[in-house]
């Protein structure tokens, strides 16, 4: 039995929200973790708890940057479409973050809430406040999606290698759910547009091979 061995992850403990302001009855410190009756040696649960809470907090960096562009979408050909993308985007990642947390808690650790504690061990980094292109903002959240999927596959393999399977499955699950997300970023940020598209037709330019103009349909 080894839920009485709990180790503190001393280099965390200086970070805000790591220490109660004001007197509290702390029951366990953060960055450990307690037993929590699943088979799996305190070493390998301290391992997991701790990598999967590296998720957590990079989840919270992008379910707020996500709000923000969900927010400040805008313009005649991506409103309605990217404001309703991107709110399925905000609806996942919180359902990850949940999913995440709830096996942090299995494994007996603690899941890291405080917001700025949360960005500081965040491996990815919210942007530079202010409104940028759409295009700039989406080639931002993209950048973390990709950032996501390689931190989660080396922990699949990871997980795999200590026996971790509980794990395995719940990151398997996240991992291809964050690829969909990410490919429909990168789906929007290809270099085709309708309006364009359009545009080349008002203005009698030419379309794949042929000229397009009111008595030469494309049709």
């Amino acid at each position: 039995m080894d839920n009485q061995q709990i180790d503190v992850n001393e280099q965390m403990m200086n970070l805000p929200g790591m220490q109660p302001g004001h007197e509290m009855c702390k029951r366990q410190n953060p960055q450990t973790v307690k037993g929590s009756g699943i088979s799996l040696s305190h070493e390998i649960r301290m391992e997991m708890a701790q990598k999967l809470d590296e998720h957590n907090c990079a989840l919270h960096v992008a379910l707020h940057q996500y709000n923000k562009h969900h927010w400040l979408t805008e313009g005649p050909e991506s409103f309605f479409s990217l404001h309703h993308m991107l709110d399925e985007h905000v609806e996942k990642t919180i359902e990850h973050i949940d999913k995440i947390g709830e096996r942090i808690a299995r494994l007996g650790g603690i899941p890291t809430a405080h917001p700025v504690t949360q960005h500081e061990m965040s491996y990815i980094k919210h942007e530079a406040e202010g409104r940028y292109t759409m295009r700039d903002m989406l080639r931002n959240d993209l950048e973390h999606e990709m950032r996501m999927q390689q931190k989660i596959r080396e922990q699949i393999k990871r997980a795999h290698d200590l026996q971790d399977f509980g794990t395995v499955e719940a990151l398997e699950e996240i991992l291809l759910n964050r690829e969909d997300l990410a490919y429909h970023i990168y789906s929007v940020l290809e270099d085709d547009s309708l309006v364009r598209g359009l545009e080349q037709v008002f203005e009698g330019q030419t379309t794949g091979n042929r000229k397009a103009t009111e008595r030469t349909p494309l049709q």
